[in-house]
């Protein structure tokens, strides 16, 4: 008798390389981010500012979910109002984790992020979308700006301070330091 040699996919047949696809698919899935973003007219805009995402899904006319890589930054904007207007106005520029790193829980982000930047009040999210807008005029993908420069951002807001100016010559040295690690 002529048997192939024994391998656990041999005994168990055609559906252990079934399964073994759907546990690849099902562990590549778990280690990305979702975020869930809503639109309501007149009461929530919960959306991306910026942000590269591997997979987006449309849940309804409503909502719909963005996945991304661990590594990946982006930025998400959540702007409420009620009846007597607007309530909230939220700017948290993010960085997406691997399951395994420590991470902060945010309310509609699983299974969390890193926070770069968190920004709450009209004035201050305003400052922010400026300077978001300035990087984007140099010629700039906010997703690859320092993480450090968010971080400061972040700071000299909270300290009612000017905001630092990102410059072609700090991108320049940021990419060449990540090029090294």
């Amino acid at each position: 008798m002529n048997r192939p040699p024994f391998t656990p996919a041999n005994r168990l047949g055609s559906t252990a390389t079934a399964s073994g696809q759907l546990l690849e698919e099902r562990s590549s899935v778990a280690s990305l981010t979702r975020i869930s973003l809503v639109f309501v007219k007149e009461r929530i805009n919960l959306y991306l500012r910026f942000g590269r995402p591997q997979q987006e899904h449309r849940l309804d006319h409503q909502q719909r979910c963005a996945f991304f890589l661990p590594g990946a930054c982006f930025a998400r904007l959540l702007w409420q109002a009620n009846d007597y207007g607007t309530t909230r106005w939220q700017l948290l520029v993010l960085q997406a984790c691997p399951p395994q790193d420590r991470m902060h829980r945010i309310p509609g982000i699983r299974p969390g992020a890193r926070i770069l930047l968190h920004v709450e009040g009209e004035r201050r999210v305003r400052v922010a979308l400026a300077q978001i807008d300035a990087i984007e005029a140099l010629g700039i993908d906010p997703c690859d700006v320092s993480p450090a420069y968010w971080r400061t951002l972040g700071n000299r807001l909270a300290a009612r301070l000017s905001p630092p100016i990102y410059t072609v010559e700090r991108h320049t040295a940021w990419l060449a330091v990540r090029g090294l690690s």
